[in-house]
């Protein structure tokens, strides 16, 4: 089975865009693990543009599935994640002022320092997954640094799905086959959605976890979002 985990990084960024409590980021939260998913994802950023530092340590205390924190892991990240001790963490190459994640890391050239951060990660119990692009060297560099799991970058596949799905899906399917081949687990994350989460789930069955939520926010003004996890759930089981 693959499991859904919900970001609620824009549930902050509408809350942030009037102050007060409302939308409740925790309240969220546990909606979301009611209403099905197996987890909660957030992406703290240095100015604090959606999700806050106090939100993780809020969020730590009640999330009971998996709580994900994603980021780039400087001196703030790695001293959060080693007081929270998150159930994972997922490393992304992003600057301080990226509006979103676009791209994954070079394994190869940051083999040493992805290494020396997912020893650290590691030692304190916690999943270590790293934000990846499809190709197959970037993977086989990744096993080499420790990590558990990698996350596919699945912006380029989104992005060419309407045009050609089985071109789009093509170097992810072999990306996840070495992965898998390598003992790596597969998380996936960015820009999916309803109209292209079953068809990336068809062709990479083993997939452990997806972690969507602009898409998926976005969805439940329409729907609501007990139903709209419910028909993300079933685009992947």
């Amino acid at each position: 089975m693959t499991k859904l985990s919900v970001n609620i990084n824009k549930i902050a960024t509408l809350r942030n865009a009037r102050g007060g409590n409302m939308p409740n980021v925790v309240q969220m939260a546990i909606d979301c693990e009611k209403f099905g998913a197996e987890g909660i994802t957030v992406h703290p950023r240095p100015d604090e543009r959606h999700i806050k530092y106090q939100d993780v340590l809020d969020l730590n205390e009640v999330v009971t599935t998996e709580f994900n924190i994603e980021g780039y892991p400087d001196e703030r990240y790695m001293e959060l994640v080693k007081k929270v001790k998150p159930d994972q963490a997922t490393l992304v190459p992003d600057p301080p002022d990226a509006i979103t994640s676009n791209a994954g890391w070079d394994t190869i050239k940051n083999k040493e320092f992805l290494t020396g951060i997912i020893t650290e990660l590691k030692r304190e119990g916690i999943r270590t997954s790293i934000f990846v692009e499809p190709a197959t060297e970037v993977i086989e560099y990744a096993r080499g640094t420790g990590t558990d799991r990698i996350e596919l970058y699945t912006e380029p596949y989104a992005a060419n799905y309407q045009k050609d799905r089985e071109v789009a899906v093509r170097d992810f399917v072999l990306a996840a086959r070495k992965a898998k081949e390598l003992g790596i687990g597969i998380n996936a994350g960015h820009d999916l959605s309803l109209e292209n989460l079953k068809y990336l789930k068809e062709c990479i069955p083993f997939l452990d976890e997806v972690s969507i939520g602009h898409a998926l926010i976005c969805d439940a003004l329409y729907y609501g979002i007990a139903n709209t996890i419910q028909m993300y759930k079933r685009k992947l089981n």
